[in-house]
């Protein structure tokens, strides 16, 4: 007899339907699996046997041959193990097969019957729903993360043999109910610091201010303790809370590495990385011999921060230059191909020179020219011209640090960056972007009108200070952010002067 039972996998972030199709046929006892499964897939053949048998159910002591459809797909992961036993058990006659064809299943089974959670619930959840699934069949841990999609019922079970009775009418099983809404009030993110902790440094608050409103990338250049961590670290809290279909986005990265937080499954917060400087570009970027996001992937529509700069291995920063331009990261394997999403936000901080104090006023710097050259040359051009905002952090002094007044506070500044921000998502609603980073030629054109002046400004800091056509482009984008915040359509003389200012340090 031919049973079949739908599950899922993912490529990338995405996921696409498993059809486990099971035959029990006369012969020697044989348990034979086909269709390109991964390790943990075959190992699932003593699983499966196991937790069937110690559910109180017969295995079947025939030839007994499972198949995963689409067989030209390698599959992987744990989460084939719930419905491969479903399948055996509906060929067998144990469980009606007519029944499980309105659900997707996955799980993990141990050797008793109990389901353990997976990996990549989320996006088994939305292909459910996109392919006109009933509901999904689930671990009782992966509950939370399964009721984030709307429209589709989630089945959480810790047994086995629940869903054997449940199909076979002697158990009522009732869908679960997500604890939370898409209400943007539900979920907003407590961060716990606050930019009215910054003593001093206004001109680079007002630079961050200007990042956060564009989703611009920023350079911070300053000696040892002059703030730079602390004011990166506090650039979330300027920042506006994710949408709900930006949450999702976010939460499918996590979901499929097995972040997923079971207590907070949703969180309006922006993710803010920060990997240290002995990560590899696989970590960075993502990879590996099974491809997995990286660190800019779990950026994504947040803040990835890079501390000490030169630090990093200038092969791991090359790697960053496509990703900042596309949005995303194409990984091709043989037989594979994965696509990540990684519009992220990039806010770097470095030292002026190896030690550290090149631009102390007190002239502490021992570092010679050449090695001072030498550690600035690991940022390459290229990459350093897809940074829109370059600023220098210098030491606070005493007057500012010692001062009991307290600066302004992140919900103010907020305010002025979530105004620019509908401004931008208004402007591009038909365009395909959503920040004013993003725009290319044909958006400048459109977007950025300039006061009559504004251009022979424009082209001066071009010939005085050799700025490339990328650069010029970025000054542009940076203007009209500024723009923004003063809400103005014409991007106007101070605009301009300002932007170029923000872009010319090195």
């Amino acid at each position: 007899m031919i049973a079949k039972v739908s599950s899922c996998s993912v490529t990338g972030i995405e996921g696409f339907v498993v059809e486990v199709e099971v035959d029990i046929s006369g012969g020697l006892p044989l348990f034979n699996m086909v269709g390109l499964p991964e390790i943990s897939v075959r190992e699932s053949k003593d699983r499966v046997r196991t937790a069937i048998k110690n559910s109180g159910y017969a295995f079947p002591m025939d030839r007994v041959v499972v198949n995963l459809a689409p067989a030209d797909v390698k599959k992987e992961g744990t989460g084939l193990d719930l419905p491969v036993a479903l399948a055996i058990l509906a060929a067998s006659g144990t469980v009606p097969p007519d029944h499980l064809k309105s659900y997707l299943f996955s799980g993990e089974l141990s050797l008793d019957g109990d389901i353990k959670p997976v990996k990549g619930v989320l996006p088994y959840t939305l292909t459910a729903k996109e392919k006109g699934f009933k509901g999904i069949f689930i671990p009782v841990e992966n509950a939370d993360e399964a009721a984030l999609v709307d429209g589709i019922e989630v089945m959480p079970v810790r047994r086995l043999s629940q869903i054997v009775d449940y199909f076979s009418g002697f158990l009522d099983l009732k869908p679960h109910q997500r604890q939370f809404t898409s209400d943007p009030g539900i979920g907003r993110p407590d961060y716990g610091m606050d930019f009215s902790e910054v003593r001093g440094q206004l001109h680079v608050k007002r630079a961050l201010e200007i990042a956060a409103a564009g989703f611009h990338n920023v350079l911070m250049t300053g000696p040892p303790g002059s703030g730079k961590s602390m004011l990166a670290k506090r650039l979330p809290t300027i920042l506006p809370d994710l949408s709900f279909p930006e949450a999702i986005e976010v939460a499918k990265i996590y979901s499929v590495l097995g972040m997923m937080d079971d207590k907070v499954p949703f969180s309006l917060a922006r993710p803010f990385r920060s990997p240290h400087h002995t990560i590899s570009d696989a970590g960075l970027v993502g990879g590996g011999s099974k491809p997995v996001p990286g660190e800019i992937s779990l950026a994504h529509n947040g803040v990835l921060f890079l501390d000490e700069l030169p630090e990093f291995k200038k092969n791991v920063l090359e790697v960053l230059r496509q990703p900042l331009e596309d949005g995303k990261v194409s990984i091709a394997r043989a037989g594979m191909k994965a696509v990540y999403p990684s519009k992220f936000m990039l806010v770097a901080a470095m030292n002026p020179c190896p030690c550290g104090y090149l631009s102390d006023p007190q002239g502490k710097c021992t570092c010679p020219q050449p090695q001072i050259q030498k550690y600035r040359s690991k940022i390459s051009g290229p990459l350093l011209d897809r940074i829109d905002i370059r600023i220098e952090v210098p030491k606070i002094p005493y007057k500012d640090l010692g001062s009991g007044s307290r600066g302004e506070a992140s919900a103010a500044i907020r305010k002025r960056v979530d105004r620019a921000r509908r401004m931008q998502t208004a402007r591009f609603s038909k365009s395909g972007i959503f920040s004013n980073s993003m725009m290319q030629g044909r958006h400048l054109k459109q977007f950025c009108r300039l006061e009559t002046d504004c251009e022979q400004i424009l082209e001066k800091a071009v010939d005085i200070l050799g700025f490339s056509a990328r650069a010029c482009h970025s000054i542009l984008r940076t203007a009209r952010t500024i723009a923004d915040l003063d809400d103005t359509v014409t991007i106007k003389r101070r605009h301009m002067a300002e932007a170029i200012q923000l872009r010319n340090y090195r």
